[in-house]
C-alpha cells in the first residue's frame, strides 16, 4: 500500500475534476483520503452534505483493487451505483433485489476484476462463500456506511452490522473505514471498538449546517399550517416526518385533494408501493413524501429544499439526521418543527410503555432535552451544536427563529412564584411530590378527581393561576426547569421539587425574566449558501435536465444537482470549456450531457439578454468584512482589552489582569483590528499557524469560524482564528 507521501496532491485533484467535477475538496476530505491510501483505519463524523461517500469513492479510483461499501439500504446502493456510473465509474452491488440472472453477470464482472466499487448489505457478509469470494476479489479497502448503525447507544441500531467486525480476522491487513453523520462521543467510542479500528485516524467535522434555516412554530391548525408553508414554496420538493403511519396517509392524502403531488411512506405499506412513492419523489414526480422515520437514511436526493417534523421527534440526534436530508446541495433549505404539548404527552405515553426501566430513564431524559430545544429561546443552532459538544463562536446564526425574531421576554416573577409556592404547598399537604400536570390543575382550579382525593382544592394555591391556560402554565414550569428552579425526578411517575436555587429566589422575592411563547418567524433574507441566478434560465435548464433523466431511467439529480445548474444559469456557458468549469461537471458527464445544456443556454439568449449579478458566488469566499462603524466597534471595554495589550501581555494575560475570559478579550482585539487599529501579531500567532489558518479558512470559506476550526482538527482555537481572520479582512482589498 502506498504511503500519505507517495500520493501527490495532483493525482487526487485530477480525479476529483474529471470523475466528479469539483475544482476542491471540502473540509477533512483530502485529509480523510490520503490516511486512507497510506493504508491507515479511519473514523469520519462528517454532516450530512458533507461530502462522507467521497472519501471512499475517490481512493477507490487511485488505489489498486476492490473497495466495499457496506450499506444498510438497498435504495443507497442503487442510489450511489447510478451516480457512479453515470460519472464513468465502475461500480456495482449485489442484494436481494437482483434477478439470477442480474447477479451472475456481476459475480463475472467481480471475478475478472471489472468493478472498482461493491456495494453489500451487512447481513450478505456471511452468506455462501462471501468471505472466501472476497479475499479472491483483491479487496483493498472495506468502507462501513451508516456506522452508527452498530452502537446500541446510537439512534438506529441495527444487530446485523455486528457482523462486520467478523470481516477484521477473516480478511487480514485491510483498512477499514467507518463513516458517520450522527454521532455522540459516546457512540464514535463504541464504533471504534465495535469496529476494532486499529489506531484509527479520527476526523469529526463541524455539525453546523449554516444554509439550514431552524424554526419552531407552536402547532395550532397543523395541516393548515403545512399547506400554506409548502404553497410559498411552490416549485420545491421536501419530506413531512409524522409519528405515525395514519398520519402520513392522512396529509398525503389532505395535500392531493389541494393539488400538491405527495405520497405517504412507512413501513406498514408493500415493498412495492415503499419502492414507488420513493421513485416518485426521487424524479421530481411527487413534490412531498409525508413519512415515519423509516424514511430518508438511504436517500441521496439533494434538492431537498424542506424537512417539516409534524410531530415531535424522540431525541435530538434523530431531529438533526432528519432535518440533515434538506439542503444536501449546499443550496439554502427550511426546517420546520411543528410543537405542541400534547405531542410530549404522547411520546412519554410510548415511554412509558418500554420494558426495560433503563431505557425509559434514557429515553426520558433524551425527550426533556428536545421539549428544551423546542421551547428555548436561545440560538437553535448554538444549542443544536452544543448537544455534540462543538462550540458555534457567532454571537448570532442568522438562521434561526430565535435569531432572526428574538422574542419577548416580560417579569415572570409572580408567575414562578405561584408554581413554586403551588409545589411547596402540595408536598406539606400530601407528604410527597407531583407531577406538572397536577400541579397546573391545582393552579387553574381544576376539579378533577385526583385534586378532590388529595384534598388539593383546599391548598391557598388552588385557582390562584386561572390568568394563564394549562399550555402557558406547561410552558413556564419548564422553563423553570431549564433555569434550574424547578427538578423533574426520573421515573415512570416524574415528579417535581424545587432546587436549593428555587428555594432562594421564593424566599427572597427575587426577580425572574421568563419567555414570551413563540410566534411567527421572519424570513433570511441573506441564505447561506444562496446562489443568485437568471431564474428563467434555470427552470428551462431543470426541464431539460428531466427530460434527460427520464430517457436514461434515473432520477434527475444524477444527471446535474440544482448547484451545477444555478451555475449554468449564472455563467451562461456556451462552449465546451466554459460548460467544464462549471462545479460538478466532470468528463464523462460533460461528453454526455454537454452539447444539450449548451444549445438550451444559447437558444435562451436569443430571446432573453443576459443578467449580470452583482454579488459573488466562488468557491473559496473572501474575508468577512465588518459591518459595523468605528464607534460601534470601539466601545469603552474594547479599549480596556486594547490597551492591556499594547503593554505586552498576551490574551491570556488580559484576560487574567481583567477578570474576563480569553474569548472575550479575543473578541475586544478583534474588533479593535476591525475599527482601524494595528496590533503587533507576535503575541497572538505564529507565521506558521497564520499559514494553517489562511489555508484553512481557503478550503472551508472564510463565512464561519467552525468550518476552519473543523479543517485544523482542533489546533487553533476559536479565539485565535477569529482575530486572524479579523487581521486578514483588513488587509484584503476592497
Amino acid at each position: 500500500m502506498p504511503s500519505a507521501d507517495a500520493i501527490p496532491q495532483h493525482d487526487l485533484l485530477t480525479p476529483l475534476k474529471e470523475v466528479f467535477g469539483y475544482t476542491a475538496f471540502r473540509p477533512l476530505q483530502e485529509d480523510i483520503i490520503r490516511d486512507s491510501l497510506a493504508g491507515k483505519d479511519v473514523f469520519a463524523l462528517l454532516p450530512t452534505g458533507g461530502g462522507k461517500s467521497l472519501c471512499f469513492q475517490l481512493p477507490a479510483l487511485v488505489r489498486p483493487g476492490l473497495t466495499v461499501v457496506i450499506s444498510p439500504l438497498i435504495a443507497l446502493m442503487k442510489d450511489q451505483v447510478d451516480a457512479l456510473k453515470a460519472s464513468g465509474v465502475a461500480a456495482t452491488f449485489l442484494n436481494s433485489s437482483l434477478s439470477d440472472a442480474e447477479r451472475s453477470e456481476r459475480w463475472r464482472g467481480l471475478n475478472k476484476g471489472e468493478f472498482k466499487l461493491l456495494y453489500l448489505a451487512p447481513e450478505r457478509l456471511m452468506l455462501g462463500s462471501m468471505i472466501d469470494d472476497l479475499n479472491r476479489w483483491g479487496v483493498a479497502c472495506v468502507a462501513v456506511d451508516e456506522a452508527h448503525c452498530i452502537s446500541e447507544w446510537g439512534h438506529d441500531f441495527r444487530p446485523e452490522y455486528r457482523q462486520i467486525r467478523e470481516l477484521r480476522s477473516k480478511i487480514a491487513g485491510v483498512p477499514f473505514m467507518a463513516l458517520t453523520a450522527t454521532a455522540t462521543g459516546r457512540v464514535r467510542e463504541d464504533i471504534v471498538a465495535q469496529l476494532q479500528l486499529e489506531v484509527p485516524a479520527v476526523y469529526v467535522a463541524s455539525f453546523n449546517r449554516p444554509n439550514l434555516a431552524y424554526r419552531v412554530a407552536p402547532k395550532s391548525a397543523g395541516y393548515q399550517q403545512v399547506l400554506e408553508f409548502i404553497r410559498e414554496r411552490k416549485k420545491d420538493c421536501g419530506i413531512i416526518y409524522c409519528a405515525s403511519r395514519a398520519s402520513t396517509e392522512s396529509l398525503a392524502n389532505k395535500l392531493t385533494e389541494d393539488n400538491i403531488r405527495a405520497v405517504p411512506y412507512h413501513a406498514g405499506l408493500s415493498k412495492e408501493d415503499r419502492s414507488k412513492h420513493q421513485e416518485q419523489f426521487l424524479r421530481d414526480e411527487a413534490r412531498v413524501v409525508c413519512a415515519t422515520v423509516a424514511f430518508g437514511m438511504g436517500i441521496n436526493k439533494p434538492n431537498v429544499r424542506y424537512v417539516i417534523h409534524y410531530d415531535l421527534p424522540k431525541n435530538i440526534e434523530g431531529y438533526y439526521q432528519e432535518t440533515g436530508r434538506a439542503g444536501r446541495d449546499g443550496l439554502p433549505a427550511d426546517c420546520l418543527l411543528l410543537f405542541s404539548p400534547g405531542d410530549v404527552v404522547k411520546q412519554q405515553r410510548f415511554i412509558d410503555e418500554k420494558p426495560d426501566p433503563e431505557e425509559q430513564r434514557i429515553a426520558r431524559a433524551q425527550l426533556q432535552t428536545m421539549v428544551h430545544y423546542a421551547e428555548c429561546a436561545e440560538c437553535r443552532r448554538v444549542m443544536l451544536l452544543d448537544y455534540f459538544g462543538e462550540e458555534f463562536p457567532e454571537a448570532n446564526c442568522g438562521g434561526c427563529d430565535n435569531c432572526l425574531a428574538p422574542r419577548q421576554s416580560f417579569d415572570g416573577t409572580i408567575a414562578a412564584q405561584k408554581l413554586l409556592s403551588c409545589i411547596v404547598r402540595i408536598r406539606q399537604k400530601s407528604g410527597f411530590g407531583c407531577g406538572l400536570n397536577h400541579v397546573i390543575a391545582v393552579l387553574t382550579g381544576g376539579e378533577t378527581e385526583r385534586v378532590r382525593q388529595s384534598g388539593h382544592h383546599e391548598l391557598s394555591t388552588y385557582g390562584i393561576g386561572k390568568e394563564h391556560t394549562r399550555n402557558e402554565w406547561g410552558a413556564i414550569g419548564r422553563e423553570l426547569m431549564r433555569l434550574g428552579l424547578v427538578a423533574q425526578s426520573a421515573g415512570q411517575f416524574p415528579t417535581l421539587e424545587i432546587t436549593h436555587e428555587g428555594v432562594a429566589a421564593l424566599k427572597e422575592r427575587r426577580k425572574i425574566t421568563l419567555t414570551r411563547p413563540m410566534a411567527a418567524a421572519k424570513s433570511r433574507s441573506d441564505k447561506a449558501g444562496e446562489i443568485t441566478c437568471d431564474e428563467l434560465l434555470f427552470e428551462k435548464l431543470r426541464r431539460l435536465r428531466k427530460e434527460l433523466a427520464d430517457a436514461a431511467g434515473v432520477p434527475p439529480y444524477i444527471v446535474f444537482g440544482d448547484t451545477s445548474l444555478r451555475l449554468m444559469a449564472r455563467q451562461y456557458p456556451q462552449n465546451a470549456a466554459d460548460f467544464r468549469r462549471i462545479s460538478g461537471v466532470g468528463e464523462t458527464k460533460a461528453n454526455a450531457y454537454g452539447a444539450q445544456f449548451i444549445a438550451e443556454v444559447e437558444a435562451h439568449l436569443r430571446v432573453q439578454p443576459k443578467q449580470l449579478f452583482s454579488d459573488s458566488f466562488n468557491e473559496v469566499s473572501a474575508p468577512v468584512r465588518p459591518t459595523k462603524s468605528r464607534g460601534e466597534l470601539m466601545t469603552d471595554t474594547v479599549r480596556d482589552s486594547l490597551r492591556a495589550f499594547r503593554t505586552g501581555l498576551d490574551v491570556a494575560g488580559v484576560a487574567r489582569a481583567r477578570g474576563i475570559t480569553e474569548g472575550t478579550v479575543s473578541q475586544h482585539l478583534a474588533s479593535a483590528i476591525e475599527a482601524g487599529e494595528d496590533l503587533d501579531t507576535t503575541n497572538l500567532f505564529t507565521p506558521e499557524q497564520a499559514a494553517e489558518m489562511r489555508a484553512a479558512f481557503d478550503k472551508a470559506g472564510w463565512q464561519t469560524l467552525s468550518g476552519a476550526h473543523a479543517v485544523l482538527g482542533g489546533r487553533i482555537d476559536y479565539a485565535t482564528l477569529r482575530l486572524f481572520r479579523a487581521l486578514e479582512s483588513k488587509r484584503s482589498p476592497e
